[in-house]
């Protein structure tokens, strides 16, 4: 026991020291009801074009059934929490909305390696072996911080904390060696529906249940092909994720502010303008977000994004770059740019463009655009 305390306080104190805000611990065995709640997600279709959460469910039920040799499972939490409200910049139509996570360097580097050096240490005084874990691996990292104790799932299905709001990241370290795990939290959600009467697109069939295929960030990360006509609109300038549900949890009153040092935080992700973020080749998008996980998404979808955005924006000024790429080499991005101008620019000019669009055009869901923007003009 005393041997097992020593290593458990060294392992607080290089957690600290490596910036991580909260650690705790939890068993393999934790989570025996997190298995049938993916089950179901997965059954109903809620993880839209994710395969890859289908095709690792039998991984994912259990951390045991990923590392047989786990004892115990080591979470860790980071607090990236905002120095504002990220929802005011919805109102600046011509500046393109970032998911506040996205804002800093790419979570996964900024984590991993200070996960591997306190996994390291842990060896070193305890011997056995470990695994480091940052949303790589089928891990239920929610559900293993909740029974750590670190905070519990709110009815928006992300992890809530009484001392940071609903900003944290998340990484495990797997060990096989014995630790006392920490007790678990409880849901304090209460009543409260905030989060879920935020969402602009009804992503929440219940509480505590997401339909992926109608969130934001599913549509504008996850998803690779075009957004659908019905939540173009609704997405307004949110070009890469949405905080909306996060940001109106009440519990963020108790978080405070992320160091921006420590994630690497980028100014110029801030409010980036919709006219700059659309001139944007291969070239010129993987310079500009090198090092941000913006940059796994690619060229064509974040641009399809943007143009979005553009779409949204009620600025003609727009439309000069807009009309640039109807000939862009991705047909995504000409499908998105002809919604957008179909938005931006008078009735006769967006006819005649279609009218040549429709005889010139070879890719078949570019052409379905075409014929569909005509409707959408109604609701500009």
């Amino acid at each position: 026991m005393e041997r097992a305390a020593k290593l458990r306080a060294l392992i607080d104190a290089e957690a600290h020291r490596a910036g991580f805000d909260a650690i705790a611990v939890t068993a393999p065995d934790a989570i025996p009801l997190a298995p049938a709640r993916l089950a179901e997600f997965v059954a109903d279709g809620f993880h839209g074009s994710m395969d890859w959460i289908a095709e690792t469910i039998a991984r994912r039920s259990a951390p045991s059934t990923l590392w047989p040799d786990v004892h115990s499972i080591i979470v860790l939490a980071m607090n990236y929490g905002p120095d504002h409200d990220p929802r005011d910049l919805l109102a600046k139509r011509d500046r393109g909305a970032i998911s506040v996570y996205a804002k800093n360097r790419d979570y996964h580097e900024v984590m991993k390696g200070r996960l591997k050096e306190i996994a390291g240490k842990i060896v070193a005084r305890a011997g056995g072996d470990v695994k480091v874990f940052v949303d790589t691996a089928p891990v239920m990292e929610k559900p293993l911080a909740e029974a750590a104790g670190l905070g519990w799932q709110g009815k928006h299905t992300n992890l809530v904390s009484r001392d940071h709001g609903s900003w944290l990241f998340l990484g495990t370290i797997f060990t096989t060696a014995e630790l006392a795990p920490d007790r678990a939290e409880i849901d304090h959600c209460g009543s409260c529906r905030a989060c879920l009467d935020a969402c602009p697109t009804d992503a929440f069939p219940a509480p505590y249940r997401l339909d992926a295929r109608r969130c934001i960030s599913y549509l504008t990360i996850e998803n690779k092909g075009p957004i659908p006509h019905e939540f173009r609109e609704k997405i307004g300038n949110r070009i890469y994720g949405c905080d909306d549900c996060l940001a109106a949890c009440p519990w963020n009153k108790f978080a405070r502010a992320a160091s921006e040092a420590k994630l690497a935080a980028r100014d110029d992700l801030r409010e980036p303008a919709l006219a700059d973020l659309l001139r944007l080749d291969d070239a010129a998008f993987r310079a500009l977000f090198s090092g941000s996980p913006i940059k796994r998404i690619g060229r064509d979808r974040f641009v399809r994004n943007v143009l979005i955005a553009a779409g949204n924006s009620g600025e003609p000024a727009l439309a000069d770059t807009v009309r640039s790429l109807l000939g862009d080499a991705s047909p995504l991005v000409r499908g998105a740019a002809i919604w957008a101008l179909a938005r931006l620019v008078p009735d006769a000019e967006y006819s005649e463009r279609a009218e040549i669009g429709l005889k010139t055009e070879r890719d078949a869901a570019v052409r379905d655009e075409w014929r569909l923007a005509q409707p959408d003009r109604a609701h500009a």
